[in-house]
């Protein structure tokens, strides 16, 4: 059990770094790292999962989601394009793997149905 807990920490800490790193970057998407420390630290220490849900990092690109109200446009835009940047890179690489372009095509199009249509839209952010 001990082992599990320690594992959960490592993850949640390696999901808040890149998460955070995502938050100033463009490129990388916040939202599903600070989305996997979140889960880490609740499974991990209930004391840090205290302290990550009170941090602004948290507030900003988490709390709204979480508590089902969903996330602005802007976020739901940047996530993905972020994605559909990355799995072209994918895509490309796979130029003689066909089953590998399908499966890719398939996700991102899952992907992009899902935040259109699966997450609410907020109309504007509360305090950031």
């Amino acid at each position: 059990m001990k082992f599990r807990k320690i594992l959960y920490l490592i993850l949640g800490c390696i999901g808040l770094g890149l998460g955070a790193v995502g938050a100033v970057l463009p490129l990388l998407p916040a939202f599903p790292f600070l989305l996997l420390a979140a889960f880490c630290f609740a499974k991990s220490s209930e004391k840090l999962h205290l302290w990550f849900t009170g941090t602004k990092l948290y507030r900003n690109n988490l709390e709204s989601y979480l508590k089902g109200q969903g996330m602005t446009w802007s976020t739901k835009i940047r996530i993905m394009i972020t994605v559909t940047l990355l799995m072209t890179i994918g895509f490309l690489m796979m130029n003689e793997i066909m089953a590998g372009r399908i499966v890719l095509t398939l996700v991102w199009v899952f992907h992009i149905l899902y935040f259109l249509f699966g997450v609410k839209t907020r109309k504007t952010v509360s305090s950031e």
